[in-house]
């Protein structure tokens, strides 16, 4: 059996699956300021009257390292950077202690100018004064040669409770997105190990003895023990569960457009043939490129609790939530409030959601009816222009998907699928107002835990060859050693294959050489001297993001239990 749990912003949902049938879902409030609790509250719910021991795995999408940004609740990083002539490392500056450290190596990986000793020892007693205990190194062209990274790691060896090293982190040669990236990975590191370490103990009071994996933002999961080392790429795991659900529980085998409708932001996503969209190159954080491999997603403060206002006259929607809708409790009259009076839904306490909307209208002179169709109409003006902006900008240039690259392809989405909890009541308002069918999965309101458990384990690697040279670099796996003058792109592509499977099954995790996608295998001759002295070899292997099975037509009667 596997386990999925998904905290939300508003919601905490769990599910438990047998094979390909939901045994049990639950849905209950999300507590910011314990997620521990609202995760004991779901498993409790889900697991009533189960063997916890048949459990193998348990995925788990989480807000954490995302909300620890966004809230800044994260620690003092001390980044040290080398780069070398040629470039301004001071452009990349993140964070209140950004040392840079002078040496430098060229493209080739070569040291045209060693580490600066001196710049080092200050940059680290300057941190010991400062009490700073994380820390992140970033050369150059570490991936080619980690030996500047290598040196600063070794001297903070006594200092630092964590290090995050760029070479370790991605084969890619972009030296502003590696800073900005290791600079998060430590800055969440502590929150992060706190919270697992938590999670680990509490899941020994279920007597659950099965495999812990954190929902990544590519689609993918990766073992706990992993996610220590790099909590960054747990970032934004919600809405990419949100993605695994859709291929979970309902047809993608063409274009469409995908809503996650929660509480307080709406997801939006694009398939195109059945596959999402990934940002490969890695999603921006507060505006910095990062090399964190994502789903392409659009989030937008639309949501069944955002609140409405009329501000001269004109009535607003979201993207402020003050709180759940007056319905379930709430303050003030929020979008699901509107949804109430207009008779669309019946959620909650709909007399009160009725009584807070004609209090708001009176304070402007309206009709409680006409100021809920107004809300409504707000929202979905909202949404509608964000669908069509984004379907704009993917057309305009190439995109990926998690397979491949699509080139002079317009993507023209002719369904819409819809799920979280506000789903049914926009089914027709949507399919009015955008003109194409528009679908409910029945399990909509847990999708997201659905998309969690069932989401298998993603990889990735690149690996350089220079044949000239005799290297061969693994930068992620930390693989720098000679070669023969005859490796060839072949040998590259299948060492590529057998380096990840072995890392994979390292990490637990048990992979078969046709899981493997090659996405890139180039080799360019080296010229010197007018001669072709060897080969430039390039090739990338990961395993993609993909849903070990999808839940079968019983799983539609499963009833779902909501705690208070």
């Amino acid at each position: 059996m596997r386990i999925g749990i998904d905290i939300g912003g508003t919601h905490t949902d769990g599910v438990l699956i047998d094979g390909n049938r939901l045994v049990a879902a639950a849905k209950v409030p999300t507590n910011h300021d314990n997620l521990l609790e609202s995760i004991s509250q779901a498993l409790h719910s889900i697991l009533a009257g189960q063997d916890p021991v048949r459990v193998q795995t348990l995925n788990l999408s989480t807000t954490l390292t995302t909300n620890a940004i966004v809230t800044g609740n994260t620690e003092p990083v001390g980044m040290l950077v080398a780069a070398g002539p040629g470039i301004v490392p001071s452009h990349y500056r993140i964070g209140d202690h950004y040392h840079i450290v002078y040496g430098s190596l060229d493209h080739l990986g070569t040291e045209t100018t060693a580490l600066d000793e001196q710049d080092l020892t200050e940059a680290i007693a300057s941190y010991r004064e400062q009490g700073i205990k994380c820390f992140a190194v970033a050369s150059k062209f570490s991936p080619r040669n980690p030996v500047h990274e290598n040196r600063m790691l070794d001297a903070l060896a006594d200092e630092a409770d964590f290090v995050s090293c760029g070479h370790l982190l991605s084969g890619q040669l972009n030296f502003g997105r590696r800073i900005h990236t290791l600079y998060y990975n430590s800055a969440i590191w502590r929150t992060f190990r706190t919270f697992t370490s938590a999670l680990t103990a509490s899941l020994k009071g279920f007597q659950l003895q099965a495999e812990v994996n954190i929902l990544k933002a590519d689609g993918g999961t990766m073992p706990l023990t992993r996610a220590r080392e790099m909590p960054v790429q747990s970032i934004f795991s919600g809405p990419a569960a949100s993605v695994m659900g859709i291929l979970a529980t309902a047809r993608a085998d063409q274009d469409l457009l995908m809503l996650d409708i929660g509480g307080t932001t709406t997801d939006i996503a694009v398939f195109a043939d059945g596959e999402p969209l990934l940002e490969r190159e890695g999603i921006s954080i507060q505006e910095r490129p990062t090399l964190v491999r994502a789903i392409r997603v659009e989030s937008i403060g639309i949501g069944g609790d955002s609140l409405i206002q009329i501000k001269a006259g004109q009535v607003a929607t979201g993207p402020q939530r003050i709180g759940p809708c007056m319905a379930v409790g709430g303050p003030a009259p929020s979008l699901m409030d509107a949804l109430n009076t207009a008779s669309i839904t019946s959620f909650g306490d709909v007399d009160r959601s009725r009584q807070g909307l004609a209090t708001l209208a009176a304070s402007h002179q309206m009709d409680p009816e006409q100021l809920a169709r107004a809300a409504i109409e707000a929202a979905l003006d909202t949404l509608v222009a964000k669908i069509t902006t984004l379907l704009q900008e993917l057309n305009s240039k190439p995109v990926y998907t998690i397979h491949e690259i699509l080139t002079d392809r317009v993507i023209a989405p002719a369904r819409l699928v819809i799920i979280g909890g506000p789903a049914m009541a926009f089914k027709e308002l949507l399919a009015t107002r955008l003109g194409m069918e528009v679908i409910v999965p029945p399990l909509y309101e847990v999708a997201n835990a659905v998309g969690a458990a069932l989401t298998r384990t993603t990889s990735h690697l690149t690996l350089s060859a220079d044949t000239a040279r005799g290297r061969l670099s693994v930068p992620m796996l930390n693989i720098f050693r000679p070669i023969a003058r005859g490796f060839s792109l072949q040998d590259a592509t299948g060492e590529a294959t057998k380096l990840l499977i072995a890392d994979l099954n390292q990490a637990g995790v048990t992979m078969q050489a046709d899981e493997i996608q090659i996405t890139q295998a180039d080799a360019f001759n080296m010229v010197d001297g007018g001669y072709t002295s060897g080969k430039n070899i390039r090739v990338e292997a990961q395993v993609r993001p993909a849903v070990v099975g999808q839940l079968d037509d019983s799983s539609t009667t499963v009833r779902m239990a909501e705690s208070p």
